[in-house]
């Protein structure tokens, strides 16, 4: 079974560009079945209220069970003392099995990886080459799974691909995607320094081609069995314990509502193209 593990669904309610506008997956999805994906992973495109756009991917998902996987899309400000309960709805309703979060809504907090180690969720976060995050997170969260996806930048950044490379080799719980990534030497860097098992597949669709995406992992000339981590294994084996009930109240009020860094940049607040470097 292949498993494209990075995959925006729904409406946004901006007008920014296609990451906060539109995900629509017709095409996407045709260009998956000619690629041999069985299925997919979807979260929302940016939004202003996740509680509404995860609710629409989560409409998607249960339409079609057999084909798509949820992830909940948590703003890590915004949604501040609403985590928990926005997650809970997720699993419980959706069958939601992971959190997305985004650098470019805000640094992940400590309410997000309670939230996510008190349902057994992985928490896939893109840190838009903030690399020096992954070290806290990994030595923070032990008990947590984090997937970074594209070697820690969509922006093709190689200094902070390189660097998160040794993250992902040191930290049993750091993982990344092999979406956008453009360097295929430093893919193959990950997958020597750190193993297959550390690599999942991804497209970021619908905005890059899913077969394009998996024509990298093919290239990669892995024997089957590694190539059966990397397409589908090791996502199901970092999803198959969530829970459908947690709680995070027995534990620390004021920890659980600590930034992991409380500094806000002043570009958060510009309207910018997430994936680019200022």
């Amino acid at each position: 079974m292949i498993i494209d593990c990075h995959c925006h669904a729904g409406k946004g309610d901006g007008l920014t560009g296609p990451w906060d506008t539109a995900a629509p997956l017709k095409t996407h999805m045709n260009r998956a079945r000619a690629a041999g994906i069985d299925r997919t992973v979807l979260f929302a495109a940016f939004h202003s209220d996740y509680a509404v756009a995860n609710r629409q991917v989560g409409r998607i998902v249960t339409s079609h069970p057999d084909l798509f996987f949820g992830f909940a899309f948590i703003h890590p400000q915004r949604d501040r003392g609403k985590v928990e309960k926005l997650v809970q709805e997720s699993v419980e309703q959706f069958g939601f099995v992971g959190i997305k979060v985004h650098r470019y809504d805000g640094r992940i907090t400590r309410e997000v990886c309670q939230v996510a180690k008190a349902f057994s969720l992985p928490v896939l976060y893109d840190v838009m080459g903030e690399i020096s995050a992954v070290e806290l997170l990994a030595t923070e969260y032990p008990g947590v799974n984090f997937i970074i996806p594209h070697l820690g930048s969509f922006a093709d950044d190689w200094r902070a691909q390189l660097a998160f490379i040794d993250h992902l080799a040191r930290h049993p719980n750091i993982y990344t995607d092999t979406s956008g990534i453009r360097r295929f030497d430093l893919l193959e860097q990950a997958v020597k320094r750190a193993g297959p098992g550390k690599i999942l597949f991804g497209s970021d669709g619908p905005w890059l081609h899913p077969g394009l995406e998996l024509a990298k992992v093919r290239a990669l000339k892995l024997s089957p069995a590694k190539e059966k981590l990397v397409l589908g294994y090791t996502f199901i084996q970092l999803t198959h314990r969530v829970r459908l009930t947690g709680s995070v109240r027995s534990q620390s009020n004021h920890a659980e509502h600590v930034r992991i860094a409380d500094v806000q940049t002043a570009d958060q607040k510009e309207i910018l193209d997430p994936w680019s470097r200022r």
